[in-house]
């Protein structure tokens, strides 16, 4: 199929890409790895009069640790995040995450920034951000912060402004003794998820003293199970404890039913991968 015509821009830096998204803001479309858009130009899903090319603007790439904070530029491509050994050292999760996105074709070149942006109710990495308390940083009236669990909005909808992009994921630096884990069930076509569910534990002197869950797949985008660490915390990480944290987070969801997965059975991954993932820290 055939996109609709479009002028086509290669911005240089962020502020020339800005620029063009103020100039016409709904007429306007980034292109960063281009997974998602390039299929929905080709089918007339999406038709702008100008898409601007942003996947040179070096100052986005890249992963930088300090001891304080892990910043991702948004461009930072999938592939990266799974080969990056001091990553991997820091936040283990991200590797682990990076190697069920998809396949290696869609890994080198699509970017975490774009997955985010995008906020496919299905993708991956916004249960990741959820679960590591991360903030995403948004460019273009000013610079501001929202917290990854307040990003997602609805389908295909975010926080972000449309004079706005995503410019960097900043996550805490994961104190000692906190450990994450990811569970995926995924389509076996596309690879996106029926249900992925990203878990953050600290055990302090044998009881949950924090706890984080995301999950996507489930529901019409990616949301924080509040209601399960709420009721971690405190307690032992015992096998009946994580049962009721996870029949509460089962029950308290609005799930999404398809040609492939009914709601009750969305709901019923919730229940068992979230306790699966949460056994991962011993029991």
């Amino acid at each position: 199929m055939i996109p609709a015509a479009f002028d086509y821009v290669r911005a240089s830096s962020l502020e020339e890409a800005i620029y063009f998204l103020h100039k016409d803001p709904d007429g306007t479309k980034l292109l960063a790895g281009g997974h998602t858009l390039i299929p929905t130009l080709k089918l007339r899903l999406a038709t702008p009069a100008r898409l601007v090319d942003i996947g040179g603007i070096a100052e986005l790439q890249g992963i930088q640790i300090t001891d304080r904070v892990i910043r991702i530029g948004a461009l930072t491509r999938h592939a990266e995040l799974l080969a990056s050994n001091e990553l991997r050292e820091v936040a283990p999760i991200f590797s682990r995450a990076a190697n069920r996105i998809a396949d290696p074709q869609v890994r080198n070149r699509g970017t975490i920034g774009g997955s985010l942006a995008n906020a496919d109710p299905a993708a991956d990495w916004p249960a990741v951000v959820i679960a590591l308390k991360a903030e995403l940083e948004l460019v273009g009236n000013g610079i501001r912060h929202v917290a990854a669990r307040d990003f997602f909005v609805d389908i295909f909808t975010t926080a972000l402004e449309p004079t706005e992009m995503l410019t960097a994921i900043i996550v805490p630096r994961p104190v000692s003794g906190m450990r994450f884990a990811y569970r995926k069930i995924r389509h076996p076509a596309s690879g996106y998820a029926i249900l992925g569910v990203a878990v953050g534990i600290h055990l302090k002197d044998g009881l949950v003293a924090d706890a984080s869950i995301g999950l996507t797949g489930v529901a019409n985008h990616a949301f924080e199970g509040r209601v399960a660490t709420d009721t971690l915390i405190g307690k032992p990480l015992t096998t009946a404890n994580v049962e009721e944290a996870a029949r509460l987070l089962s029950e308290n969801t609005e799930c999404l039913s398809d040609h492939y997965a009914s709601a009750a059975y969305r709901a019923s991954l919730i229940k068992t991968e979230t306790r699966r993932a949460l056994l991962e820290f011993g029991s």
